[in-house]
């Protein structure tokens, strides 16, 4: 069972199908675990599930406060995400050979494949909230922190401030 596992049986969807689906604190505290978190103050979710055989779609809002750690200081840095989001569910496909390889579309890259008759809703939601994330939370302080290192920032270390040095030097006599 997942942090967050809200199983739905396939045979109990039906169009239209909306869900309400909030974190309890023992369920935020496992995700934030998971996904490296400080805090997860709030996650919730609402989604409206269709279904086509035995295929779903689930489209919705995910919603969540946290705080993540600044990459360059430790220091917390918070969050709000409020984000549309669209998942397709469908059957596992059948094991390929070992030498056959699988390309996946960009259609396919939001689809997720369930095993038996129930879908994992919850688990594909807290997915959903890890690639929602900033994946470089920075604080205030982190411009500093990266100087003070000696990371040059990216106008510094460009191509283009390659560029801007030799002309300097070229203007030297």
């Amino acid at each position: 069972m997942s942090e967050f596992g809200h199983r739905i049986a396939i045979d109990s969807i039906r169009d239209g199908h909306r869900i309400d689906i909030t974190a309890g604190a023992a369920e935020r505290e496992a995700v934030a675990d998971r996904l490296g978190l400080l805090s997860l103050e709030c996650f919730k979710a609402h989604v409206t599930l269709d279904r086509e055989g035995s295929r779903v779609k689930a489209a919705g809002r995910i919603g969540a406060s946290l705080e993540q750690s600044c990459i360059a200081t430790g220091d917390p840095v918070a969050e709000h995400i409020d984000e549309p989001f669209e998942l397709i569910f469908i059957p596992e496909p059948s094991q390929a050979a070992p030498d056959e390889e699988i390309e996946l579309g960009e259609a396919d890259c939001d689809v997720v494949f369930y095993e038996g008759g129930a879908i994992d809703l919850g688990t594909a939601i807290a997915d959903t909230l890890a690639l929602a994330m900033n994946s470089y939370p920075r604080s205030a302080a982190a411009d500093a922190a990266l100087k003070e290192a000696g990371v040059l920032s990216e106008s510094n270390a460009g191509p283009f401030a390659a560029l801007a040095k030799l002309k300097r030097g070229s203007d030297e006599p």
